[in-house]
């Protein structure tokens, strides 16, 4: 069964640091390429961080810097260690694998408030 299960969403203070994690099965992970979307109400669903079978990263702008998106395929794991956090880093994030098709988690909700 495909499948990608995020976890490590939760309440931080601006400032705050925070570690998202996915876990992948059912793919052969080590030839997908990894991303970590987000999306608030009423948006459309941004590209935060992707990461290829090669280990290469992009960042969007608004995270340069901030996060920092790595994989262990010992694991078929990503992470998103996300520092600095904003409120404007408040949305449900999603990790997303492509290869020949498209695999979803189901997301995980960050939120930065004080």
């Amino acid at each position: 069964q495909v499948r990608l299960m995020e976890t490590g969403g939760g309440l931080v203070q601006p400032g705050g640091s925070l570690r998202l994690s996915c876990v992948a099965s059912g793919i052969t992970f080590t030839a997908y390429t990894m991303d970590w979307y987000r999306q608030v109400p009423g948006k459309e669903r941004e590209l935060v961080a992707s990461i290829t079978s090669g280990r290469t990263t992009k960042y969007a702008d608004s995270v340069q810097g901030r996060f920092t998106m790595s994989r262990d395929n010992t694991k078929s794991t990503v992470y998103l260690q996300m520092n600095n956090l904003k409120p404007e880093d408040t949305a449900v994030y999603y990790c997303h694998g492509k290869r020949y098709n498209d695999v979803w988690g189901q997301g995980t909700q960050v939120t930065v408030s004080s």
